[in-house]
């Protein structure tokens, strides 16, 4: 099998639990460190699929690798090669097809309720899970493009997630280990101060308690959403 194509945003926003996953099902991987001013690749067949991670920057940011990545993505869904999004990477999956990317009426930090929605999509993509505890960071929030299935949302985000097609476009953060979230909470001590009075922002301490059982269960959703989304990899 060709690798899954990795792309990371910044240093301390890689792969997560989605990499271990791959491991365990012992599918190959490449991880692209944008970053690092690695180059954007042209060809999305060079891949069986492609993963985009998340990132502090937005998607409307006039930076030269973003035009390169809606264009990877539009080009992979049309080669029918799948592509996922966590979080930015669910921003540039919308705004390649099409759809828009503005500020979500409230920051959200830390964990909250995502509830499915009732269709079949939804069950199918989460087994039949219809809520879980996820991690959010996030400002900005997508709308849907053209075609796509509605499956998750939360109190304070009204789209977390859709599908369209093979491919998985998530607002939420699926893929946390307990190293990224220890780092985000250091590094992003200034977001989470500036935002403090935001209803969906918590602090450290309460993104940090019990941080092994949340992970666990969060572990056992993401199981489940990347199991469907493997499945359609290319060969």
């Amino acid at each position: 099998m060709k690798p899954v194509a990795i792309f990371r945003h910044i240093p301390f926003e890689g792969a997560g639990y989605f990499s271990d996953f791959l491991d365990q099902h012992q599918i190959p991987s490449v991880l692209i460190k944008v970053d690092e001013n690695e180059p954007i690749p042209a060809d999305p067949t060079a891949f069986s699929g492609l993963v985009f991670m998340g990132g502090s920057m937005s998607v409307n940011d006039p930076l030269p690798w973003i035009s390169q990545s809606l264009q990877l993505i539009r080009d992979a869904i049309a080669a029918d090669i799948p592509v996922l999004g966590h979080c930015l990477g669910g921003q540039l999956i919308s705004k390649a097809l099409g759809a828009s990317v503005n500020l979500n009426p409230v920051k959200e930090i830390g964990w909250g309720e995502v509830y499915a929605t009732d269709n079949d999509s939804a069950r199918a993509w989460l087994d039949g899970l219809t809520r879980f505890s996820s991690f959010h960071w996030h400002g900005e929030t997508f709308s849907l493009p053209q075609g796509a299935t509605h499956i998750l949302k939360s109190d304070y985000c009204a789209n977390q997630a859709y599908v369209i097609g093979k491919n998985l476009a998530l607002q939420c953060h699926i893929e946390m280990t307990a190293d990224m979230v220890n780092s985000w909470c250091e590094h992003g001590t200034d977001e989470i101060n500036a935002a403090s009075a935001s209803p969906a922002v918590q602090t450290p301490a309460e993104m940090q308690a019990d941080l092994q059982t949340r992970l666990n269960d969060l572990n056992h959703v993401a199981d489940r959403m990347y199991s469907r989304w493997i499945k359609g990899l290319k060969e």
